[in-house]
């Protein structure tokens, strides 16, 4: 089981009353841990409703988690126990003129796109409700880990918009078109077992343990090579939705990245001596 987690690193803003963080950096004292980071959306008193002072915390949160080297793997957790996010706060929303909603466009960009943009893997735990642009944080990682009793689903359309925080583009890329017009178009909330017949989320374990499962899979994952990590993903995301050949190109610029680095000597030389490889990460 994942250890406590140490104090947390720059809280990112605060509530309506200044006194709370609204996302957390977590890092971890356990070793297997030791390079990965869990970004905690904590604003429980709106079941993590992202309002602009939130989507401006989310933004931090991720920019900072992208600078640390140190990182090979994000979680990103709630510490509500009955909702992942609940998407925008529409109690905000509803108070806005058309220019403040244009206004703050860029600012809800900014927050998905922080989460999309992480240049290592992340893994989404959602327990409780991922609605709207909470499933669309879910969705910007690149693995969803659910609990039994998740609820998620994009439903704008049952509200006059349109999912605007990368959910029209991800969730068609997750599970092809028809799958995600129809559950876009019926605004259809899809238990965690729909979701993973789906193909919306990617493992469903006991309900609560989403987050000691996505840690559990991010120990895994940063044992390994954080120079491989980072260029696989690359690889990956800039390859996704170009042609085979160019695709390709995309990966031999990634390998070659990879190939000469100092994770790749020690990688080889770790395997031929036995032993558990010390990657320099560069």
């Amino acid at each position: 089981m994942p250890s406590t987690p140490t104090a947390p690193t720059a809280p990112t803003g605060a509530d309506a009353t200044g006194l709370a963080p609204l996302v957390r950096v977590e890092r971890f004292e356990d070793p297997g841990l030791a390079h990965v980071a869990e970004i905690v959306l904590d604003r429980p008193q709106a079941m993590n409703a992202v309002s602009t002072e939130m989507a401006r915390a989310i933004a931090a949160a991720t920019a900072q988690v992208a600078a640390d080297e140190t990182v090979r793997c994000v979680v990103l957790t709630s510490s509500h126990a009955k909702a992942f996010c609940v998407g925008a706060d529409l109690k905000e929303r509803n108070a806005f003129s058309d220019a403040d909603l244009m206004a703050q466009r860029p600012v809800a960009r900014a927050a998905y796109g922080g989460v999309l943009d992480l240049p290592v893997p992340a893994i989404a735990a959602v327990d409780g409700f991922a609605l709207g642009g909470g499933f669309e944080l879910a969705l910007s990682c690149d693995v969803v880990v659910a609990g039994e009793g998740a609820v998620v689903g994009l439903p704008e359309v049952s509200v006059g918009v349109i999912p605007g925080g990368g959910g029209t583009q991800l969730l068609v890329r997750r599970v092809g078109w028809s799958r995600a017009a129809r559950a876009i178009f019926s605004a259809a909330r899809l238990s965690a077992a729909e979701a993973l017949e789906l193909g919306a989320v990617d493992e469903v374990v006991p309900a609560g343990s989403a987050r000691d499962a996505a840690l559990e899979l991010a120990r895994t994952i940063a044992a390994n090579s954080p120079v491989g990590l980072r260029n696989a993903k690359r690889a990956m995301r800039l390859g996704a939705d170009v042609g085979l050949d160019a695709g390709l190109e995309i990966e031999d610029g990634c390998w070659r990245a990879t190939a000469f680095s100092g994770d790749r000597r020690e990688g080889v030389a770790a395997f031929a001596e036995k032993r558990r490889p010390v990657w320099p990460g560069r």
